[in-house]
């Protein structure tokens, strides 16, 4: 055998026996969010309507740039920012967040006991607290409530930390499940963790009254459990900054150490410049030190730390009071169509003679609609409809204008009439 001949099979022998990477992977599951929007991108159809996308739109269906966000780029325009960026900025962006939360004129925040950071906006906020929780309290078990957004699942098992649900929706009354929700507090483990909705909940637009959210504070401190809140529609609920944060301030009066994951991608417009805040509420002064020097490292490990123009952004429209004003009218605005929106819906459906009983649409609050349509009644809205919503039947209002209220509401009138309940 020659030598070459011999070098090739040398070489065909090393390939054969070399590790073959990645063969083992498979394709993830789809997202049950991304997934609508691709399929409704892929749909030619001029009627399509996406019910499926968590972020606003305009009476046109059109993503909407805010004018408070057009003049805090105008302030904002040719900063030496594209290196690093202040520690003001970040120190700014972090207690106008929190002020936001737990009221400008709390004492925490003078007295120092909020760790809070910068985050990659809500999911990462979310991520990072998980991943404390995992280092701190390896055993501890959080609680979600059933349902929630699809994604604290994922974020809460990449951390490895152990997770159940607590009862919340009634799909009965398409209200609260209020009575099987204090019964699971009461019988978790002592010391767990519950995630919680302060306003607008995502995907039921179920929210608990001021009654019960007192209750529920009760309950969560007699058995010494931890609240982290998961705040990614403030403003939407309501239209008020203030009474949209009101079930954290109810936990503050309580006397709760909290936890808080604050987004401005929804409330600002900013989904693509991923900008957040999580704060956690300690002891005192001390313990803030200790708690904050520890997230910063686990972002440091993650992520190094978040881009800097969207920080700019959202620091200038919060510490800038004529801005902030204008963000708060906007904001209202845009909570008002949303209301509007549910309200002709509603009246939509009840005009062409349903028989079903749609009063939820108007009890429920927030961006979502938890509407009771049947996977099967969406699946034929897809097809004979080209309208996507997700599989659980949550529909995005701001999906949903005055110029296809009428072709949305046939269409599910038409999938509903048989009187089968949604």
């Amino acid at each position: 055998m020659s030598r070459a001949a011999i070098g090739d099979a040398v070489a065909r022998r090393l390939v054969s026996t070399h590790r073959r990477w990645w063969d083992r992977v498979r394709p993830a599951p789809e997202d049950p969010i991304t997934s609508v929007s691709e399929a409704f991108l892929a749909d030619a159809s001029p009627n399509k309507i996406n019910l499926g996308v968590g972020a606003y739109r305009d009476e046109e269906g059109k993503p909407v740039v805010l004018r408070c966000v057009r003049n805090a780029e105008a302030k904002v325009a040719g900063s030496e920012f594209l290196e690093s960026i202040s520690a003001s900025a970040k120190s700014r962006l972090v207690e106008e967040s929190m002020k936001l939360v737990y009221g400008k004129d709390t004492n925490v925040i003078g007295e120092g006991r909020l760790a809070g950071v910068q985050t990659l906006s809500g999911t990462g906020a979310c991520r990072l607290f998980a991943e404390f929780q995992r280092r701190f309290y390896p055993r501890s078990k959080v609680y979600f409530p059933d349902p929630t957004w699809s994604n604290h699942h994922s974020i809460w098992k990449d951390a490895e930390v152990p997770q159940s649900t607590f009862s919340y929706y009634n799909p009965k009354s398409k209200g609260l499940n209020f009575p099987a929700l204090i019964d699971d507090i009461k019988n978790a483990p002592e010391g767990s963790f519950f995630l919680l909705h302060p306003c607008a909940h995502n995907p039921t637009g179920v929210d608990p009254t001021e009654e019960e959210w007192r209750e529920i504070s009760y309950h969560l401190k007699v058995k010494n459990h931890f609240p982290f809140f998961d705040m990614a529609y403030q403003g939407f609920s309501s239209g008020d900054l203030d009474r949209d944060a009101q079930a954290i301030r109810t936990f503050l009066q309580d006397g709760h150490l909290i936890g808080c994951a604050q987004s401005f991608a929804k409330n600002m417009g900013l989904y693509g410049h991923r900008v957040g805040c999580l704060s956690l509420l300690c002891s005192d002064t001390i313990q803030a030190v200790a708690v904050k020097s520890q997230l910063r490292q686990i972002a440091r490990a993650m992520y190094g730390s978040p881009p800097i123009h969207g920080v700019l952004l959202v620091s200038t429209i919060l510490g800038d009071p004529d801005t902030k004003a204008l963000w708060v009218e906007e904001l209202r605005a845009m909570a008002n169509r949303i209301c509007k929106i549910r309200e002709a819906l509603r009246d939509s459906l009840e005009k062409l003679g349903s028989p079903l009983n749609w009063e939820h649409i108007t009890n429920q609050v927030g961006m979502f609609c938890f509407s009771g349509i049947t996977r099967q009644q969406i699946e034929q809205l897809q097809r004979e409809f080209h309208i996507y919503m997700t599989a659980d039947g949550r529909i995005s209002l701001a999906g949903v204008t005055m110029r296809n209220m009428d072709y949305l509401a046939n269409a599910i009138h038409e999938v509903t009439k048989s009187g089968q309940k949604p």
